[in-house]
């Protein structure tokens, strides 16, 4: 059954190009997306390097087409949002604190 999790996992991912405050476009691998308080948080990791940093920003929706990526500043959003999704992909992936 793992295995099948894992398959399933690798068949959604999906690549999210960013550009940065800087302009530059970033290549992010999408792994989730979490609800928390009301709002929706994005769960990225780099994906042009071999990393174990996740990246989780805040999904400001702009119109019916169109959103904005926020970083989020509050350490204790981070903290839940990461835990929610450390719990919803512990059968599937190997998380180091």
């Amino acid at each position: 059954m793992e295995n099948e999790n894992i398959e399933l996992y690798e068949e959604e991912t999906s690549i999210l190009t960013l550009t940065d405050e800087n302009g530059q476009d970033v290549d992010f691998e999408y792994l989730d997306c979490i609800d928390y308080q009301g709002k929706e948080y994005l769960v990225l990791m780099p994906a042009e390097e071999i990393s174990t940093e996740i990246v989780i920003l805040e999904v400001e929706p702009v119109d019916d087409e169109n959103e904005n990526y926020l970083s989020v500043q509050d350490e204790d959003t981070l903290n839940a949002v990461y835990e929610i999704f450390k719990e919803k992909y512990q059968d599937v992936l190997t998380f180091e604190d």
